[in-house]
């Protein structure tokens, strides 16, 4: 794979579909319905998903495309391929929270090698270069042209002081009794893949995830995460999570900064 083209590309559809996405969150009322699953789901979704898939599917037509939206494609199995999720933190789109994120990657052999994460409403904008190093693009956003954009790496951690951030709409006492184990200085919510970025740019340490995702949800921030110097790691064993499972469901995770001791 030519990484260049490619980031190029995600790039570019994501902030195609932030566009959309913010169209129709500037809307006085949009339609939510539920799925089979009882997530919800909005035009907003659906219409940023066409976009993506399509411009996707006409520059990598042999390239396994995975995408929330679509349940045809959850049925597919490969070990490399490209995954979407259109508009993560629906829930939080719905309750105009701002934190929602459109999330594409590259997954190469199990690995989220590429990403692209666009937090549209909150006008933040990473990716991980086709060097593999992540970045924020600060700026108008361009389409065609990436703007300025500064390199980032995670925190050196002090173990006596982390600063954690958890999930907004998930928070749960399990997740509580797990981060009381650590020595928080602070800690901090957002919604969506949000949470890979701040530990990404230093702003958090430690995110543990104890819930149901799936792999659209996690792989473009988990590359982004990597690119900055990051691990993601199964909670149960502490190895690396992988991609390409059967269903696209993760196990429960935790996305961290090396130099933060894990507990059990």
């Amino acid at each position: 794979m030519d990484y260049l083209p490619l980031v190029s590309l995600m790039r570019k559809l994501a902030l195609e579909a932030g566009d959309k996405i913010m169209e129709v969150y500037a809307a006085p009322d949009f339609d939510v319905r539920a799925k089979s699953d009882a997530s919800p789901v909005t035009e907003a979704d659906e219409a940023a998903d066409a976009i993506i898939s399509a411009g996707l599917r006409a520059a990598y037509p042999d390239v396994t495309l995975i995408t929330e939206e679509q349940a045809d494609s959850h049925a597919l199995r490969a070990s490399t391929f490209l995954i979407v999720d259109p508009l993560d933190g629906t829930k939080e789109f719905v309750q105009r929270r701002g934190d929602f994120t459109v999330n594409i990657a590259y997954v190469e052999n199990g690995i989220p090698v590429r990403g692209v994460v666009y937090a549209p409403a909150k006008g933040r904008l990473f990716y991980t270069r086709a060097d593999g190093q992540a970045v924020e693009e600060m700026g108008d956003f361009e389409k065609d042209r990436a703007g300025i954009a500064r390199e980032i790496r995670v925190s050196e951690p002090d173990d006596e002081a982390l600063m954690v951030v958890a999930s907004k709409s998930h928070r749960d006492a399990a997740t509580d009794a797990y981060i009381s184990q650590y020595a928080v200085r602070d800690m901090t919510s957002a919604g969506s893949s949000l949470k890979f970025c701040l530990v990404a740019t230093g702003e958090a340490d430690l995110y543990p995830r104890l819930g149901r995702t799936m792999e659209w949800d996690t792989a473009a921030g988990d590359a982004v995460l990597r690119g900055a110097g990051g691990k993601v790691v199964r909670f149960d064993s502490h190895e690396p999570l992988e991609y390409g499972k059967a269903g696209w469901d993760n196990p429960f995770f935790i996305a961290y900064a090396p130099g933060v001791t894990l507990k059990a």
